[in-house]
């Protein structure tokens, strides 16, 4: 007897590529834009997109697109599979020889959230390289960077006190978000003013200088929390949003639709124009980079290609 395997979706790499643009930007027609398609023929690709996997990826509202949670779940695919794409179309069949020591520090959110993948393939594609790595924080991987202590750092270059000091290759670039539960009076909303968010609770997180942003952006703004809840738990922050304690600022690049124990939550944009978070490596300038360190920059780089090329929709 054989058993047939149930079918699989089919997609083209084009689709996710247009599925991520959409997801980035908030609106469809700016996707369209940004890539240099027609609106009409953007909105069908997402649309066979959607069919082929046979289920909505993205909520349609007035003011631009949210993604579902199926939707939220598929984009980290997508841009998985594309990153993948990238390194087989563009990674030299070569390099595997290379060998030696790198010693990468790395800030608590980078590592976290949005390296530790791509550091995975670097050390399959060169096992010759013994890569070490060291959380720490932005300030102390600066300074190490700067005097020659440290060869490479990955951090939040938006958050750099001293640029002039380094060279960079910025690897991705986040905007940022109002995040509350799902059930929030806001959760429907295209977008929201500080005014109105100055009479909600606020959780300001206290990692990766998380606390010196938002305190920026207020001040920006010339408003003040009405009430401030502090922590130093990304998991503990998902959670009190998720239960409606109080509302937050962070980048897309930390979003997840649910906290730990599943409850939902929502992004909503801001009215206001946000800094738009930039994650990268920084190496100290004139310094020459190792060949382990140049290859892996140059790995990063091709791996991150659309994220840094990506700006932000304010």
């Amino acid at each position: 007897m054989t058993i047939g395997l149930p079918a699989l979706p089919r997609f083209t790499l084009r689709q996710l590529h247009y599925f991520v643009a959409v997801a980035r930007c908030g609106q469809i027609s700016a996707a369209a834009t940004e890539i240099g398609l027609s609106q009409s023929a953007m909105t069908l690709a997402i649309a066979d997109l959607e069919q082929a996997m046979g289920t909505a990826l993205l909520d349609r509202g007035r003011q631009g697109v949210t993604l579902t949670l199926q939707g939220q779940g598929f984009l980290q695919h997508a841009e998985s599979v594309l990153r993948m794409a990238n390194e087989a179309a563009r990674f030299p069949i070569h390099g595997r020889d290379l060998h030696g020591k790198l010693e990468v520090a790395a800030t608590y959110t980078v590592l976290g959230y949005f390296l530790l993948p791509a550091l995975a393939r670097f050390c399959e594609l060169y096992p010759r390289i013994e890569l070490s790595l060291e959380e720490m924080p932005r300030k102390d991987i600066e300074v190490r960077l700067a005097s020659g202590q440290l060869e490479m750092g990955a951090l939040l270059l938006s958050n750099l006190e001293a640029p002039e000091r380094l060279e960079t290759r910025v690897l991705e670039r986040s905007r940022r978000q109002l995040w509350m539960a799902a059930g929030h009076e806001y959760a429907g909303r295209g977008s929201v003013s500080f005014e109105e968010l100055a009479a909600l609770p606020y959780i300001l997180p206290m990692v990766d200088e998380g606390d010196r942003n938002a305190r920026r952006y207020w001040a920006d703004a010339g408003h003040t929390p009405h009430k401030i809840i502090q922590t130093s738990s990304m998991e503990a922050l998902r959670e009190m949003v998720a239960l409606n304690l109080g509302v937050t600022i962070l980048s897309d690049m930390v979003f997840r639709p649910w906290s730990l124990d599943g409850r939902r939550i929502h992004a909503v944009p801001m009215d206001a124009r946000l800094p738009v978070m930039e994650v990268g490596l920084a190496w100290s300038a004139g310094r020459a980079l190792s060949p382990c360190a140049a290859a892996l920059e140059q790995f990063l780089g091709r791996s991150f290609a659309n994220g840094a090329q990506a700006t932000a929709r304010t």
